[in-house]
């Protein structure tokens, strides 16, 4: 066997989903793609993960389009994406035609290789999707989500990896989603996975704790001949190893990659400028963070933790969230932290935390995975929480998509007109409202993606995040977009204001200039809602969205009876009646972006 290391470059997807929220558009991905095709990586991975979902909810780009018009530019490099295997692109376990379908589609506009994962290491979940892609006569690389716990052990990833081999695999990857791997223990596991299957072993790695490029190298010596590396300019930090390094690290030996050291570093100085554009969506969580083999927290994931919490002006909680998260994880049976799971375990600690009461409100998708919604737990599930969170319901012992009928039909028949292709059904399918509101939007022509700010005179400023809302004056409905600086709480804090997506060349220097009258009581400035004080006011815990109100005005309510249905950190949730009594008032409806300072609901006892 050769000793040449191949390199698949992930700066098209997941290395600005984990340095820029994802935000990268499809315009400055094609101009480099012609000295991209030509350096002879063994993949590029350019879709999948959250772009799929960064591109109808923000960027207001067809994911679809964005695959053909990579595949076009990039004709010489496999094209590569990550599935989460029966939840595909989503945050739901979808029927086997959604998935089949899904596959068969991806593979046909330009997906070569499909990275397989299951959150939970269930290898059920990954049945349909394996057996897609070799349908399709594509690569099927099985994956195993690296994590350490209690009841994970290289056996039992070694089992698995035999398992993936038995399903048809044509390789298989370590997923090191929260950079846990350590130098001594790759080694350890890339020689027994050498010794196990007789099948190409991919490692992909984060840099959060500062060890990625260590295991990486110990991995190579142990067998590993495919690493996945970021170009430099999106490297380091939540993201990977720079492509580059490794490059110069092995040049000259005998697992020398043979990529050419120039060009790359060409291709990084082209998106060393792209960067830039993006500066509003840097995270604060930059660098070297080793809490992630203290917490097993994903460094992306950290991030949003970050954002979430300083929104709320409760970032001083942070560290009791980061400590509240291995506790939640154990009490769900130690599931890796990689979407979907890090956001059920990661919700449900902000808002034990935040409650100040451990599993007062219980997620909805907490109640599903307690049910086995999901899959199997690697562990033993705490036997009280989880009769707290479903009662006696039964447990799914089966493959939970056994469970689901076949949706393709109804999709396309609830969707209609709005689609006019089975890409679009996928695009309703993933995402049911967004999806849908994209369709609307192509359809009527005023697809806006959210603006990118202009630099600031003193350079990019990563605590800047943004806040939209509409603004009507005169009978006319404006979009505002402001970015700020620190929680609304604080006296003074600088604002720079777009206005229908053109900036305006004005900095607003008191908070005072935009709210007034937020006195103790009295409704949050630009908000109509009264501030919550009496019993049977509602509240959320969490900024979110209002996904569904299940009341009407007049309407009896016990105590504990679901009120409505929010979404925050891509995770919903039931807001419960605190009270028995009559529904006063509704001041929400579906759509409709909530806050913790605000009454949504009012029952009168």
């Amino acid at each position: 066997m050769s000793s040449q290391v191949h390199i698949t470059d992930v700066v098209l997807r997941d290395g600005h989903q984990s340095l820029i929220a994802t935000r990268m558009r499809t315009d400055d991905m094609l101009p480099i793609c012609e000295w991209l095709d030509k350096i002879g990586y063994w993949s590029l991975e350019v879709w999948g993960g959250a772009t799929f979902d960064a591109c109808i909810r923000f960027l207001k780009e067809d994911p679809w389009e964005r695959l053909r018009k990579l595949r076009e530019a990039l004709p010489n490099t496999r094209l590569q994406m990550l599935l989460r295997g029966q939840n595909l692109l989503g945050y739901r376990h979808y029927s086997d035609d959604v998935v089949r379908a899904f596959v068969h589609k991806s593979a046909e506009n330009g997906i070569d290789v499909f990275r397989i994962f299951d959150a939970l290491n269930d290898v059920r979940n990954m049945e349909t999707s394996i057996a897609a892609v070799k349908e399709s006569g594509k690569h099927a690389q099985g994956t195993i989500c690296y994590t350490i716990s209690p009841v994970h052990s290289i056996a039992q990833f070694t089992d698995m990896a035999k398992q993936l081999v038995d399903m048809g695999c044509d390789s298989i990857a370590v997923k090191d989603m929260a950079g846990l791997l350590t130098p001594m223990v790759t080694a350890e596991l890339f020689a027994e996975l050498g010794k196990a299957i007789d099948l190409p072993v991919h490692l992909h790695g984060h840099a959060t704790a500062g060890t990625a490029e260590m295991c990486q190298l110990k991995a190579i010596e142990n067998g590993c001949r495919h690493i996945d590396t970021c170009i430099s300019s999106f490297s380091g930090g939540a993201s990977h190893p720079p492509t580059e390094s490794m490059v110069a690290a092995l040049a000259g030996t005998e697992y020398d990659t043979g990529l050419d050291l120039k060009d790359l570093q060409n291709i990084g100085f082209y998106f060393r400028e792209v960067r830039k554009k993006y500066h509003q969506f840097e995270s604060e969580m930059t660098g070297l963070d080793t809490r992630v083999q203290v917490y097993q927290v994903p460094g992306g994931m950290i991030s949003n933790l970050y954002t979430q919490l300083r929104e709320q002006g409760v970032l001083n909680h942070i560290e009791d969230v980061l400590n509240e998260i291995p506790r939640v994880r154990e009490d769900l049976g130690f599931p890796p932290l990689v979407t979907p799971s890090s956001q059920i375990v990661g919700a449900q600690a902000v808002v034990n935390v935040l409650t100040g009461e451990r599993y007062k409100s219980i997620g909805n998708e907490v109640k599903l995975y307690l049910q086995g919604r999901y899959g199997r737990a690697p562990g033993p599930i705490n036997s009280l929480i989880r009769q707290q969170a479903i009662g006696n319901e039964d447990v799914i012992e089966v493959r939970p998509a056994d469970l689901l009928d076949d949706e393709m039909d109804n999709l396309r028949e609830e969707i209609g007109e709005l689609a006019g292709s089975d890409e679009d059904i996928l695009i309703f399918a993933m995402f049911p409202d967004i999806g849908r509101e994209f369709l609307e939007q192509r359809a009527a022509g005023t697809l806006v993606p959210e603006p990118l700010e202009p630099m600031p005179a003193g350079g990019a400023d990563s605590s800047k995040k943004p806040t939209e809302f509409n603004v009507t004056l005169h009978g006319e409905t404006h979009h505002i977009h402001i970015t700020g600086i620190g929680h609304r709480s604080q006296g003074d804090r600088p604002f720079y204001m777009t206005v229908d997506g053109v900036p305006e060349e004005i900095m607003i220097e008191t908070l005072s200039e935009l709210e007034d009258g937020d006195s103790e009581g009295g409704a949050r400035s630009g908000s109509k809602r009264p501030r919550p004080g009496k019993p049977g006011d509602v509240s959320t815990t969490m900024p979110g969205t209002v996904i569904d109100v299940l009341v009407e005005v007049g309407a009896s309510v016990q105590a504990g009876d679901p009120l409505l249905v929010t979404e925050a950190m891509k995770m919903e949730t039931e807001i419960q009646a605190p009270i028995a009594g009559s529904v006063a008032a509704i001041h929400v409806a579906k759509g409709d972006s909530v806050n913790p300072d605000e009454t949504l609901i009012e029952i009168s006892a």
